[in-house]
């Protein structure tokens, strides 16, 4: 019997992806004029794998995978102003609206008045905290877990500090990589929830 519900915030939710989609697109225009179309999105996923460890997921560690790609990309000769520029895509993205995804808000009332959620997502932690202000479904939470990485451990930790067996706990998002796969490998039930568009990283 299902107790709990882990809930995904980021293009299970809310719109997100689409974001990184149109600065990646502006940045192979910046950088049109060093590097061969098709190869500038590989050389930037090799630089955001790499930073991970670092920087963790969000729009910062992504504008600064940006500036060093480009960096690398021109041999040190980027202009100042262009990376002024990818700065200014960060700050726009950070303060970018959240656009809820249709029906949602609907769809945590009815799902609330059935079973207590939570929601699970991993990120920047002050990014995730201001999405979520500005979407106005914090309410609908008996509690937030902002996670750097999810994975099979943290779905376990999760669902000990909130008192629920594995068979109770049920994850819903997007992403197989992120939120099906690794609760399924802590014993509890996922659904999955596919969005139009994901992060090559996301993906399986």
């Amino acid at each position: 019997m299902i107790e709990l519900v882990g809930l995904d915030a980021d293009d299970t939710l809310w719109h997100n992806e689409p974001l990184y989609t149109r600065r990646r697109e502006r940045f192979h225009d910046l950088l049109a004029r060093y590097e061969p179309e098709g190869v500038l999105d590989d050389r930037l996923y090799e630089v955001e794998l790499r930073n991970l460890q670092h920087f963790g997921y969000g729009v910062k560690g992504f504008v600064l995978s940006m500036i060093e790609t480009a960096i690398e990309i021109t041999g040190g000769r980027l202009e100042s102003a262009d990376v002024r520029t990818i700065i200014d895509w960060g700050r726009d993205m950070l303060a970018s609206p959240t656009e809820l995804l249709d029906g949602v808000g609907e769809a945590l009332e009815a799902l609330g008045k059935q079973l207590p959620m939570i929601l699970i997502t991993k990120g920047d932690l002050l990014d995730q905290q201001s999405k979520l202000a500005r979407s106005g479904l914090g309410h609908h939470f008996k509690g937030i877990e902002i996670v750097s990485e999810k994975d099979a451990r943290v779905y376990t930790n999760v669902m000990a500090r909130y008192g629920v067996p594995p068979e109770g706990f049920v994850m819903v998002g997007n992403s197989l990589r992120s939120d099906i796969l690794p609760a399924i490998e802590a014993g509890a039930h996922a659904v999955y929830v596919p969005y139009e568009m994901s992060w090559i990283h996301e993906r399986v």
